[in-house]
């Protein structure tokens, strides 16, 4: 059984970490260390939307989770397959945080949201970032590194450029390209899914 220990770390990055051990161990038994309810919740959902069996125990600084892959009886019929949106899945990033209240909260939000994007397949094919969301693709943004594995995996990462002249950012843009609002049209009239965290 291999064993993961992810005491110390907030979501996403228990349940993130434990997807990429199910897919590069397929079929293995898992025990999953975590610190909190909220994250034995998360990893204990994950693991059964990808078809294992799960049992919590608190310990005395957590949660033990054991993750076992459920077998697939010979004649189970093919599960139905999933309606999706013909076309492209597009992000609209109209701001540097996600959802309304706490500033600061909302800009740890958006950058999980980020980074899970990372793991999602397939990828988005682009990100647009318009009003206060340009701060991202910018010097001194917390997700940089994120947005740069994006567009190395090949995600168009695209900001309006009125937005960085708004701002006075045009000069700081670290990643990217920059468009205007006839492109960031067309793209979202061309996807079959715009997604606006």
């Amino acid at each position: 059984m291999l064993e993961l220990d992810y005491r110390g770390y907030a979501c996403p990055y228990p349940v993130v970490e434990t997807r990429k051990q199910i897919l590069a161990n397929t079929g293995r038994k898992l025990m999953v260390l975590v610190d909190d309810d909220v994250c034995r919740d998360n990893v204990t959902r994950l693991a059964q939307k990808m078809g294992y069996q799960t049992s919590a125990a608190a310990t005395a600084d957590g949660y033990r989770l054991a993750l076992t892959p459920l077998e697939m009886p010979a004649e189970a019929p093919a599960p139905a397959p999933q309606t999706t949106a013909a076309g492209a899945t597009v992000i609209y990033c109209g701001s540097d945080r996600m959802g309304s209240g706490d500033d600061a909260f909302g800009r740890l939000l958006l950058k999980n949201f980020l980074m899970i994007q990372l793991e999602i397949d397939p990828l988005p094919a682009a990100i647009l970032f318009v009003n206060s969301g340009i701060h991202l693709v910018c010097a001194g943004s917390e997700v940089l590194d994120t947005l740069v594995a994006l567009k190395t995996a090949g995600v168009d990462i695209a900001s309006c450029g009125l937005c960085l002249d708004f701002y006075h950012r045009k000069d700081q843009l670290k990643v990217g390209r920059i468009t205007n609002m006839l492109d960031i049209v067309d793209i979202q009239h061309r996807a079959g899914r715009i997604i606006s965290p």
